[in-house]
This record gives structure tokens, C-alpha cells and sequence, in this order.
């Protein structure tokens, strides 16, 4: 994995992101196919997108409460 993966994983993680936000931003980043339909949920997209466009600049809108 290259530092910047591993430097945002290591931030969101700190930060108490939603699980699901995290592994969608992951799969993102990481250019792996979309959910099926079915399991996708707004936390999971929104990381997607975010990891696809390698920003980071969202997590904080996704700290559980």
C-alpha cells in the first residue's frame, strides 16, 4: 500500500469515522468495483467517492457520534 492509503486509513480510524465510510473510501481509493445496489448505503458512497478522488477532505463529516 502506498503512505498516503495508509496515512488516511490511520487518520479516519483516529477520528472514529463510520465503518462504512472507511471501507467505501478504501475501496475508492483503491479503484475496486461499486457495492452491489443492494448493500450500498449513503456512508459507503459518499467514501467511494471521496477515496476515488483521493480526498480526504470529508472525513470529518463522518465522525459516529
Amino acid at each position: 500500500m502506498n503512505q498516503a492509503y495508509r496515512d488516511a486509513t490511520t487518520e479516519m480510524e483516529s477520528l472514529k469515522v463510520e465503518q462504512e465510510y472507511i471501507l467505501g473510501w478504501q475501496g475508492g481509493f483503491l479503484g475496486h468495483p461499486l457495492r452491489e445496489e443492494q448493500r450500498l448505503n449513503e456512508a459507503y458512497q459518499a467514501g467511494y467517492d471521496d477515496g476515488s478522488a483521493k480526498s480526504s477532505d470529508n472525513f470529518a463529516n463522518w465522525v459516529e457520534d
